[in-house]
């Protein structure tokens, strides 16, 4: 069953891994820029924030022309936008261009973030379309992974400038690749009535679906849960406990190989017992395992060790809830599929965005501002899969799609 599906998966993964590449190679580099650019820690995050704010405004166009014109042009242009915006960055000579050009890099990679899952949708329904989602997610996983390890090496050899060269070379490898191996899934008989006037309907149409609504809005505070942790663990674990941006790296890698396991065992568990049931549980137990370490370290713990153990176990219960929501909340839209997914990217990036904002006016240096951001996010999830899922709705959608 894997293999069926490995070859998309393997480049719909790398089109997607573009944008959060440029994310999480940066990450090693936030101290680095604040010093070199001597900026505040703010606006260091606030660059971060941009690329968040148009990774999710974009979406909202991008989905809508993959209706109408095709999904491989969108992609064309996204890349090469994001090339030019990775030039940009690694020229900027101030943290304001810098996050101009980050805007401008978020405005490209968002066609990689919202294209893709249309893409699952033309080709597969239910949990068929869970263990493709599941897939592309494990080769996404090479940017969690692998790109922290990468900017440290990077900035080793190049300074922090050199991550975004770096990310340029990815954009060109991903323009060859659409170009000579990707098949367009949105045929021209399928285009016809998707204008302007269909796009702003089918939003109308969205925004009418609570059920919709409720999965996407937990899928976005699962999402952003995790920006939060992106935004400031830099700061906490390189300043506040003293890792290298190496080490750094390979605790942030920790909890990205819990996230990415967890989600490949979505396509099976959704098969046994449902994604509704799947999603229900794991949220369940990531809601209890963010509360319990933010309760810990409000009481007084300051412990990386307890920190990262907790971390690790709750991205774990968070990986089995994001692919599942998503494939829940696309299910009953597989006609505007692009749309429903950039209304979908738009809200994570946005609420991620926002978040990112909130913590930033409460970060003191320590871990907990993020870990009660966190546990925020994840009790904000589990109040609303239990109110979207209580009717039992999303397991009569899984019985029927497959």
């Amino acid at each position: 069953m894997t293999s069926r599906f490995l070859g998309a998966a393997l480049i719909l993964g790398l089109l997607s891994a573009i944008g959060p590449f440029a994310i999480d190679m940066y990450l090693p580099a936030l101290p680095t820029i604040q010093q070199s650019l001597h900026a505040d820690v703010r606006l260091v995050q606030a660059s971060l924030m941009a690329f968040f704010i148009s990774l999710g405004v974009g979406q909202l166009i991008y989905g809508p022309v993959s209706d109408m014109v095709g999904r491989k042009p969108p992609i064309y242009f996204g890349l090469v936008l994001f090339a030019l915006g990775s030039v940009g960055c690694a020229l900027a000579p101030n943290i304001h261009l810098l996050i101009v050009f980050r805007f401008i890099q978020g405005l490209g990679a968002c066609a990689g973030m919202v294209v893709p899952r249309a893409i699952v949708r033309d080709m597969h329904t239910g949990t068929d379309a869970a263990r493709l989602m599941a897939l592309l997610m494990l080769v996404f996983s090479v940017s969690p992974v692998l790109a922290p390890l990468t900017g440290s090496l990077v900035i080793a050899l190049a300074s922090w400038r050199g991550i975004f060269w770096t990310v340029m070379g990815a954009a060109l490898l991903g323009l060859l690749l659409v170009a000579t191996a990707l098949k367009e899934t949105r045929p021209r008989e399928q285009r016809v009535d998707s204008n302007l006037r269909s796009a702003l309907a089918a939003y109308g149409v969205l925004l009418k679906d609570r059920h919709f609504l409720g999965l996407v809005f937990l899928n976005a505070f699962g999402v952003a849960s995790f920006f939060a942790y992106l935004a400031n663990s830099s700061f906490v674990l390189i300043d506040h406990y003293g890792l290298s941006p190496t080490h750094y790296s390979l605790a942030f890698s920790i909890n990205a190989v819990a996230f990415i396991g967890a989600a490949q065992l979505t396509g099976w568990l959704g098969g046994r017992y449902g994604l509704a049931r799947v999603v229900r549980t794991a949220v369940s137990g990531y809601a209890l395992t963010m509360v319990l370490l933010a309760g810990l370290y409000m009481g007084g713990v300051d412990r990386l060790g307890v920190m990262m153990a907790l971390l690790f176990v709750g991205y774990g219960f968070l990986g089995l809830v994001v692919p599942s929501t998503a494939v829940l909340a696309l299910d009953g839209h597989g006609r505007i599929a692009g749309t429903a997914s950039a209304f979908m990217g738009t809200l994570q990036f946005v609420n991620g965005a926002c978040v990112i904002a909130v913590l930033g006016r409460f970060f003191d240096g320590t871990a907990r501002p993020m870990l009660a951001g966190i546990a925020a996010c994840a009790a904000i999830a589990f109040l609303l899969a239990h109110i979207t899922l209580r009717d039992g709705r999303a397991v009569v959608e899984d019985i029927v799609a497959d």
